[in-house]
């Protein structure tokens, strides 16, 4: 189990200085379903967006085990879920594959402003018939001179409506799959890419979403992102990155969720005595502790191993299940802790179900996963 360095504690417990400020008024942002642009600036000069990219770019370079741990310490402290969500989509749609597989040229255009926060990232990759099974996507990128002409529409774009740069993959082979499909960088004033109107969705109200359509948007072979054709490879890197930040946000509201459940069943008092001294209110708060704990291990043995440079295919998948499913959880049996309080808008605790459920949906379904964990068997679901 990683053990946090001076530097990535230091890193996190300054955090806890913007707890206040990033998590006033979430229950009301999150009815209004506007992304809160103030609360973006404080992200900005907390330095968290610039985690783990290199120092040349403004970052902080730090290991992946510890910005795991840092951004956990995101989710504890900051109420407003699709608030981080915003924060690590622009890290690992944008940054991450920027930095690994990007020129020099895109390097000094984009990470600055990535690490900085002036600039947000979104990746499009889901489109309506592909759903999951990402390298079926229709999108197509026809070679045009010294250039690309790309067709085609995207879905469930998280931060489309704010993001300044995209990471678009598309078909450059008739066939798509794993040797066909390739990542472009498009800039959002780009002649043909339109962004559809804000979804309204289940949780994560504060992270704008929208459909994204490429219409003839001509970008130039300077834009690709590593290869023609090795989009599958940037995909398959930023996805790892991409799980494994959202699982140490997701592991850090577990961790202030206990708490408040803790503090919430000392203080209660149910039929003369604390509802702590019940059973059925412990067993509950013992389960939260033993799936955070289980999620947290995997979580950051997961991360070590990929820095490390394993096979952690099966290893992610698990992580995502776990972590993913012990929140939809612990988020319920908070609420039957909390009773009819935690069924009420005013104490957040429905706000958290709503936003825990889309942790089983998004970079790859629970099913999805739990068929690669199938696979690695020796089973075909």
């Amino acid at each position: 189990m990683f053990e946090a360095t001076t530097e990535a504690a230091e890193l996190r417990k300054g955090l806890a200085d913007w707890a206040k400020d990033l998590s006033e008024g979430h229950i009301e942002a999150d009815e209004a379903g506007e992304f809160p642009w103030h609360k973006w600036r404080m992200i900005q000069r907390s330095g968290l967006l610039g985690l783990p990219f290199a120092q040349p770019w403004g970052g902080l370079e730090r290991s992946l085990p510890e910005v795991l741990h840092v951004l956990e310490g995101l989710g504890e402290y900051c109420r407003d879920s699709g608030l981080s969500f915003c924060a690590t989509t622009t890290m690992a749609s944008t940054g991450v594959p920027v930095e690994r597989f990007g020129t020099a040229e895109q390097q000094k255009r984009y990470l600055p402003g990535i690490c900085s926060g002036e600039l947000i990232g979104a990746h499009a990759i889901t489109e309506s018939e592909s759903g999951s099974d990402a390298l079926r996507m229709a999108t197509r990128a026809e070679p045009d001179g010294d250039g690309f002409v790309l067709h085609g529409s995207k879905l469930f774009v998280t931060n489309a409506p704010i993001a300044d740069v995209f990471v678009v993959y598309a078909r450059t082979h008739p066939d798509g799959g794993p040797l066909g499909t390739t990542a472009f960088l498009v800039d959002r004033d780009t002649p043909g890419l339109t962004c559809g109107a804000p979804a309204r969705k289940m949780g994560l109200r504060t992270a704008p979403m929208s459909e994204l359509s490429l219409d003839g948007v001509r970008v130039a072979r300077d834009r690709v992102v590593g290869r023609v054709g090795g989009g599958f490879l940037v995909m398959d890197h930023v996805m790892k990155r991409e799980i494994l930040f959202t699982a140490a946000v997701h592991a850090g509201e577990m961790e202030h969720r206990l708490q408040r459940c803790l503090d919430y069943a000392k203080s209660r008092h149910a039929f003369g005595r604390p509802i702590g001294s019940y059973q059925s209110v412990t067993n509950r708060i013992a389960e939260m502790r033993i799936r955070l704990d289980t999620a947290r291990k995997w979580i950051f043995d997961t991360g070590e191993r990929l820095a490390a440079g394993h096979d952690v295919t099966v290893d992610l998948a698990a992580t995502k299940l776990v972590t993913s499913e012990a929140n939809v959880a612990g988020s319920l049996a908070a609420v039957a802790i909390f009773g009819g309080h935690g069924y009420m808008v005013e104490q957040g605790m429905e706000k958290e179900v709503r936003n825990a459920v889309g942790g089983t949906v998004y970079s790859g379904t629970s099913d999805i996963h739990y068929n690669r964990i199938a696979a690695a068997l020796g089973l075909d679901p």
